[in-house]
C-alpha cells in the first residue's frame, strides 16, 4: 500500500532521486510529494519531521525514518526491508 510509504520531496534534488531509487529497487510503492510543485505542504513536512527541512523526509508506516543518508544506512545494515515487509 502506497500509504505506508511516504517521501517529500524536489524535482531537482539528487538526494531525493537516489532514495526513490532505493525504494524502487525494492518493488515498493510510495506516495511522493514534491514540495518543489507544492510548497504549501512545506510546513506539513517541517511539523511531521519534528523540524526536518531538508528533503527527502521519508516515512514508513508513521514512522520518520529520515533522509537519504539515513534510508541508505538502513539498508546497508540490512534493516530496511524489515521496516517495508
Amino acid at each position: 500500500m502506497s500509504n505506508d510509504i511516504i517521501i517529500y520531496t524536489k524535482d531537482y534534488c539528487p538526494f531525493c532521486h537516489r532514495a526513490k531509487a532505493l525504494l524502487d529497487s525494492k518493488g515498493v510503492t510510495y506516495t511522493e510529494y514534491d514540495i518543489g510543485a507544492k510548497p504549501e505542504l512545506r510546513e506539513e513536512m517541517i511539523e511531521k519531521a519534528n523540524g526536518g527541512y531538508t528533503v527527502p523526509q521519508i516515512f514508513i508506516k508513521g514512522q520518520h525514518i529520515g533522509g537519504c543518508d539515513d534510508i541508505m544506512a538502513l539498508e546497508a545494515q540490512g534493516k530496511l526491508a524489515s521496516l517495508l515487509n
